[in-house]
């Protein structure tokens, strides 16, 4: 068992006590990042599948609470703890994390720029958790009919997403390597709702059914076109860009590549632009042009 740090786990608690006043159910949390209290069943035979309803702490995320009296006893019964933990897809802001990881060798800000750029949504101003080794976490709300599930690099390589059954580490806890702040001027924001397109590539994909990829451009493809075609000065990379990622997300590249190349040129686009804009579309997409 760790060494109790009384004043990290004071703070830890005051922190944590902070995050309950805004409606963030929290647990305490090791400075291994994991939560503090280990499982009550952890030595039956046979545990039975409980997320706590024998009365009992040690149930991880599903321990969490914004009831301070219960918060002062999950502290009580862990005095070596000096973090919190945030459950993530309770109510009421059904919190969905955004981690934008430095361990790996992407650019995980990269990643989720090129990622709103081609799918064409903004992260709006929201509360921003800088961590001790360079990362950040972005706090967005989700609606409550939608189970947004924990995911590590689906989304892009690098950014790993906390959903419902997960926590963020919170703002003010201390672990082995370092303290978790919030970044400069994003302490006063609410977290902010989750772009309905982001939500979308958040959500499990439903289940369809294969369908060949037309040889011809359909009313969809020429749809993409209109679209290039329609654009103004200042956005005809932007438009070519998110036309040409549709056209390889649903099997209409090659069809589309002479007529996309041929819009994005009446628009004003060079060539060579366009060729270059459809290419990048087409390695974020996994395809070749």
């Amino acid at each position: 068992m760790a060494t109790p740090d009384r004043q990290a786990t004071t703070l830890a608690l005051a922190h944590a006590l902070s995050a309950a006043e805004r409606g963030l159910a929290v647990i305490p949390l090791s400075r291994t990042k994991l939560p503090a209290l280990r499982s009550p069943h952890r030595d039956d035979p046979a545990p039975p599948f409980c997320h706590g309803e024998c009365g009992r702490f040690g149930h991880g995320v599903h321990d969490a609470s914004t009831d301070p009296s219960r918060i002062r006893a999950l502290f009580t019964a862990a005095p070596w703890a000096t973090g919190y933990g945030i459950a993530c897809g309770l109510p009421p802001h059904h919190l969905i994390g955004v981690d934008l990881d430095t361990k790996s060798d992407t650019d995980s800000p990269a990643a989720l720029r090129e990622l709103a750029l081609r799918h064409l949504f903004t992260i709006p101003p929201t509360v921003v958790v800088l961590t001790p080794g360079g990362g950040r976490h972005l706090w967005l709300t989700g609606p409550p009919d939608a189970v947004v599930p924990n995911s590590a690099g689906r989304l892009a390589p690098g950014i790993d997403i906390r959903g419902a059954g997960g926590y963020l580490v919170g703002p003010g806890s201390r672990t082995r390597h370092g303290i978790y702040t919030t970044a400069p001027g994003t302490a006063h924001l609410a977290p902010a709702p989750c772009p309905p397109t982001l939500l979308r590539l958040l959500l499990p994909p439903l289940r369809t059914h294969h369908r060949p990829a037309p040889d011809t451009p359909d009313a969809h493809g020429r749809g993409l076109v209109r679209f290039v075609l329609a654009a103004h000065e200042g956005q005809r990379n932007t438009r070519l860009f998110w036309a040409a990622c549709r056209a390889y997300e649903n099997g209409l590249g090659p069809a589309l590549l002479t007529p996309l190349l041929e819009a994005a040129q009446t628009t004003g686009l060079t060539s060579q632009e366009a060729r270059t804009t459809i290419a990048s579309a087409a390695r974020l997409t996994g395809h070749h042009p």
